[in-house]
C-alpha cells in the first residue's frame, strides 16, 4: 500500500499548489485535509465549514484548531514534522515559527524555508547506528536471560526430585524410627537380670564372638596389606635396579616373577628401538585387559564391600540387634513375677505396691540377691541415644523437603522470581561498586551493605523487600521487575533505616553503574542485567515493544 506523502507527490502538476494547505498535517490525517468540488472544507470536528483557502492561512476560523496544522495560530494543537530519513514527531503549534529549530523536528519544516538546515540524514544515521548497537545488546541480553529460564526449569526438576526422594526417605525413617522407639521403651522396660539373661543366649554369644574375630582378622588384613606395600617397593627396586648382564638366574627368575604377578612389562623390552617401534600400546590405545574375576560363593563379601562395609558391621548394637531377635521368634521378656503383679492390681493399690516393690528391689540388690540396674541403665541410654539420632535424621529430611517446597513454590511466583523463572539464577549473586571511601554492595533477593574501605562500621542498607510496588504498575511486567526495594536498614543516626532502591534496565552483565544518595540515608543503585532483555522479535521489538516508523 503506498504511503499517503507517496499518493501526494504522484498528483498532477495543478494540485501542487494545494500541498502547502497539508503542512504540519499527520500522515493518517492526510485524506482528510482535501477541498470539496465545492471549493469547501470541513473542520475535522464537523462543527464548521469554511472555504478552502482558510486552511493554513495564520487565522484560526475552526473550534478544533484544524485548520491550522502548520502553524501556530490556534491553540491547544499540535504540527507534524515528516523528518524524512528519521523519524516523524509532533511538536506543539505554540513553538511553529517562532525562529527556534526544534531538536524534535530535525527537517526544520516548523520554520519558514531556510531558517533551520535539514538534519534528517545525520541525525537518522546516528539513531540507526544506536538502535542496531541497541538491538545487538538486547539479543545478546535475551539470549542470556534464556540460560536463566533454562536454569529455572533444571531447578525446577531437581526441587520436585528432591521432594519425591525425601518422601520416600521420610516414610523408610519413620519405620526405623518406630523400630527404635520400640527397643528403647523395651530396653528401659527390662531390669538388669532380665536383660543379662538374655545376654547369655548362645546366639548373642556366637555374634560377640564372631564380632572379635572379624575384627582380629581386619586388623591381620590391614597388617598384610602394609607388607605387600613393602614387599611390592622392594621388587620394583630390585626389577629397576639388578644388572642382567651378571647371569643372576636367582634374581632374574625372582624379577620375572614379579613381572608376571603384576602385570609388568619386561624391564629389559622397554626402550628397545623406540626409534623405529610404530606401534601403540594398549594403554595408548586405551584398551583396558578383561580381567576375569574370581567367583565368589553365595554370601561372601567383595574386595570393595570388606573395604568400605565392614567397619559399619563391627559397630553393629548387639543389644539392639538381640532385642530384635527376641521379638522375631515371639519370645516374651522373662521378668519375675514381681514386675508383673501391678497388671493385676486396682489403680487405687498402685501407688501403695510402687512404693513396696521399690523398697524390696533395693533389699535385694543391698543383699546381693540381684544385681543393680546400671547396666540395664547403659543399654537403656544406647537404646535412647540411637532413637535420638534416628529422629534428627527424620526431621533433617522433612525440613528438606518442606523447603524444597517452598522453593518450588516461589521458583514461578510472578511475585519473587518471575513466571518464568528467570531471576532464580540471580538469588544471592552480590554485586560490588567502589564510591570513594566506601565499596556499595547489592545481593539479590538478600542484603545491601555499605562496606568502608579504610577501615570502620559496615552498615546494612536494607533486605529486599518486593518489587516495584508503584500501584500504577501491573505485577510481571517489564516496569515491574525494572525495580526492586530494599528495607530495614541500619537506622541512621538522628534518620531514617537506611534503605536502597534498585533501578535495573537491560545489559549483557549483571553489574551496578551508579550509587546515588537521594535524600538522608535512602541510596538508589543503578544496573544492568540479561534478565530484563526480552526476546527480540523479527521487527526488532521486545515482546513489550512497538514498533517505530522510519
Amino acid at each position: 500500500m503506498l504511503s499517503p506523502w507517496l499518493i501526494l507527490s504522484l498528483l498532477p502538476l495543478s494540485t501542487l499548489g494545494a500541498l502547502e494547505k497539508t503542512r504540519g498535517v499527520p500522515p493518517d490525517l492526510l485524506q482528510k485535509y482535501a477541498p470539496a468540488k465545492s471549493g469547501s472544507w470541513k473542520c475535522l470536528d464537523g462543527s464548521k465549514e469554511i472555504p478552502w483557502d482558510f486552511v493554513n492561512d495564520d487565522s484560526c476560523d475552526c473550534l478544533d484548531g484544524s485548520d491550522e496544522p502548520g502553524t501556530g495560530a490556534c491553540p491547544d494543537t499540535y504540527f507534524y514534522c515528516k523528518n524524512e530519513g528519521h523519524i516523524g514527531s509532533l511538536i506543539p503549534s505554540s513553538r511553529v515559527n517562532d525562529g527556534l529549530c526544534e531538536v524534535q523536528c530535525c527537517d526544520g519544516s516548523d520554520e519558514p524555508e531556510g531558517v533551520c538546515p535539514n538534519l534528517c540524514k545525520e541525525v537518522g544515521e546516528m539513531y540507526r547506528r544506536k538502535m542496531a548497537e541497541e538491538l545487538k545488546l538486547r539479543k545478546t541480553g535475551s539470549k542470556i536471560r534464556s540460560s536463566y529460564i533454562t536454569y529455572a526449569q533444571k531447578e525446577k526438576k531437581r526441587l520436585e526430585g528432591v521432594i519425591e526422594n525425601t518422601a520416600t526417605e521420610i516414610a523408610l525413617r519413620e519405620k526405623e524410627y518406630a523400630r527404635l522407639k520400640d527397643i528403647a521403651d523395651r530396653t528401659e522396660s527390662l531390669s538388669a537380670a532380665a536383660l543379662a539373661h538374655k545376654q547369655q543366649s548362645p546366639l548373642y554369644l556366637s555374634l560377640l564372638d564372631h564380632s572379635g574375630a572379624l575384627k582380629s582378622l581386619q586388623r591381620e588384613h590391614q597388617k598384610l596389606v602394609e607388607r605387600e606395600k613393602q614387599l611390592s617397593n622392594i621388587l620394583d627396586t630390585l626389577r629397576t635396579g639388578y644388572n642382567p648382564n651378571y647371569q643372576d638366574m636367582a634374581v632374574l627368575e625372582a624379577v620375572r616373577g614379579w613381572e608376571y604377578i603384576a602385570g609388568l612389562p619386561h624391564i629389559n623390552d622397554v626402550g628397545k628401538d623406540n626409534a623405529n617401534d610404530e606401534t601403540v600400546s594398549d594403554e595408548e590405545a586405551g584398551i583396558v585387559e578383561d580381567v576375569q574375576e574370581e567367583e565368589l560363593e553365595e554370601g561372601m563379601w567383595t574386595k570393595e564391600e570388606l573395604e568400605k562395609e565392614l567397619g559399619d558391621l563391627l559397630s553393629t548394637d548387639y543389644v539392639s540387634l538381640l532385642m530384635e531377635h527376641d521379638e522375631h521368634v515371639s519370645s516374651p521378656p522373662e521378668e519375675s513375677m514381681i514386675f508383673d503383679i501391678a497388671s493385676y492390681l486396682p489403680e487405687s493399690f498402685l501407688p501403695q505396691y510402687e512404693d513396696f516393690k521399690d523398697t524390696l528391689v533395693s533389699w535385694l540388690a543391698a543383699f546381693g540377691i540381684i544385681k543393680g540396674e546400671e547396666g540395664a541403665s547403659a543399654d537403656a541410654s544406647r537404646a535412647r541415644q540411637a532413637l535420638q539420632d534416628a529422629e534428627n535424621v527424620l526431621n533433617k529430611a522433612k525440613r528438606d523437603r518442606e523447603n524444597a517446597e517452598k522453593d518450588l513454590e516461589k521458583l514461578f511466583d510472578p511475585k519473587m522470581f518471575g513466571a518464568e523463572g528467570e531471576w532464580k539464577k540471580l538469588d544471592g549473586t552480590c554485586l560490588e561498586y567502589p564510591s570513594g571511601d566506601y565499596v556499595y554492595e547489592l545481593c539479590f533477593f538478600g542484603e545491601s551493605k555499605q562496606k568502608p574501605t579504610k577501615g570502620g562500621q559496615t552498615f546494612t542498607l536494607g533486605r529486599f523487600s518486593s518489587w516495584n510496588s508503584s500501584p500504577d504498575v501491573q505485577v510481571g511486567s517489564p516496569e515491574y521487575y525494572s525495580k526492586q526495594l530494599y528495607n530495614r536498614g541500619t537506622k541512621c543516626w538522628n534518620g531514617p533505616e537506611r534503605s536502597v532502591q534498585l533501578v535495573m534496565t537491560c545489559g549483557t552483565e549483571n553489574a551496578i553503574t551508579s550509587v546515588q544518595e537521594l535524600e538522608k540515608c535512602e541510596y538508589q543503585f543503578t544496573a544492568t542485567t540479561p534478565a530484563l532483555c526480552l526476546p527480540v522479535d523479527s521487527n526488532g521489538n521486545g515482546k513489550a515493544g512497538s514498533r517505530e516508523e522510519l
